[in-house]
């Protein structure tokens, strides 16, 4: 029938290896080489999106990287959840934003990451109420290295704090 997969090439597909951004960019984390790098944290890297939309829009991404959080085990994906919304804390505490919005999509990466992003009371009313994803993402800044690496910095520091206190699962 037309749409179907035998078995063989399931396992076929299966066994390919991904090559994602995401795939690139943990392993980039890995090596010490990508510059986007907030810290590490049990269950991946936190990092810096790319066009930094609103400042401190960050994304954890798995490690090892997985297709969604259900390829997880349960206890990982509590460390995985755990560790998202320490990073939402964390960017509270340091962007002073009003709210945190949470995002793990994988629709277009098959590859489990999620989206911290941080909304501001000051945001202009056309986009406050909004998602993120409606926004013009070409006017928005790219990422900084020189501007940001302070906002790295201070949010590292939050992140690392709050996983010596928080419990381990």
């Amino acid at each position: 029938m037309p749409g179907w997969v035998s078995h063989a090439e399931l396992e076929e597909v299966k066994q390919t290896p991904m090559t994602t951004l995401i795939h690139r960019r943990v392993e980039e984390a890995q090596l010490g080489k990508n510059p986007f790098v907030v810290c590490r944290v049990p269950s991946g890297w936190v990092v810096l999106g790319d066009t930094q939309i609103l400042p401190g829009y960050s994304i954890l991404l798995s490690d090892p990287v997985v297709p969604d959080l259900n390829a997880l085990s349960f206890k990982e994906r509590i460390t995985f959840l755990r560790d998202m919304s320490l990073v939402g804390d964390a960017l509270l505490e340091v962007t002073g934003a009003a709210l945190i919005n949470y995002e793990i999509l994988g629709n277009a990466d098959r590859a489990l990451h999620a989206h911290i992003i941080p909304r501001y009371v000051d945001e202009p009313d056309e986009t406050r109420r909004k998602p993120i994803w409606f926004s013009d993402w070409n006017i928005a800044p790219k990422f900084d290295l020189g501007r940001d690496t302070d906002l790295m910095q201070k949010l590292a520091g939050s992140i690392q704090k709050r996983l010596q206190t928080s419990p381990e699962f």
